[in-house]
């Protein structure tokens, strides 16, 4: 009897420990896709226009959101069509870009419409220039990747949360707006985020690391030229 109660014990826990792990691996990959580092400028742009009292006061409802539309398209829309044709041509293995490989013609796809899109807005003078210091950082921040990627497979993810961090620290520096709440719900993200990926992804913690360090030093670049 007592036998068999151990091993319904260790059954039980078993059964609790899988069941854990799921949800712990659906939570990551959750926040893996909202986080996507694609989607990262169309939030901070977001951000920008909608909830910091100042950048975009001048501007009307449908400027906000011309504006929003431009960085969608041109930031996430066609680096994302570019990733799927390279796909569909047989040029990636799959568009999660798994392998160093895959990821190289993708960065410079995304490369291309990141300069783009800051060149755009940096000639556009009423454009905030808080908005085209981060896409050049974004920029920078992609070519700084296609280096890495050279040496080992940095984290596109924590890239990203770099780059989130990164504006707000540079926000917070110019005291345009208390930045204690967004900056605080800001780590919290990057914290969520880079632990997803070491869950669900094959990232070793230095590529994690260094894609943090990536991001956000190319956010203080961008704001020392632009800003």
């Amino acid at each position: 009897m007592m036998n068999s109660s151990a091993v319904s014990e260790q059954k039980n826990e078993k059964l609790f420990s899988g069941n854990q792990s799921r949800v712990i691996n659906l939570f990551a990959h959750l926040f893996s896709y909202i986080f996507h580092p694609l989607f990262i400028p169309v939030y901070i742009t977001l951000f920008l226009a909608f909830i910091h009292p100042g950048y975009f006061s001048g501007f009307s409802e449908l400027g906000k959101k011309k504006v929003v539309l431009l960085i969608t398209l041109n930031a996430v829309l066609f680096p994302a069509v570019a990733v799927f044709l390279l796909k569909a041509l047989g040029f990636i293995e799959s568009i999660f870009l798994h392998t160093q490989k895959d990821r190289i013609i993708p960065y410079i796809a995304s490369m291309t419409f990141f300069f783009w899109t800051q060149y755009v807005l940096r000639e556009q003078n009423y454009v905030p220039r808080i908005l085209v210091a981060f896409m050049f950082g974004v920029f920078i921040s992609s070519a700084a990747a296609l280096i890495a990627n050279i040496y080992f497979k940095v984290s596109m993810h924590a890239i990203g949360m770099g780059g989130l961090v990164g504006l707000f620290l540079v926000i917070m520096q110019q005291n345009t707006m208390l930045m204690t709440w967004p900056l605080c719900i800001a780590f919290i993200i990057a914290g969520l985020v880079c632990t997803s990926r070491l869950i669900v992804s094959n990232h070793q913690p230095k590529e994690i690391y260094t894609g943090l360090l990536i991001g956000l030093t190319c956010q203080f670049i961008g704001a020392f030229i632009h800003l």
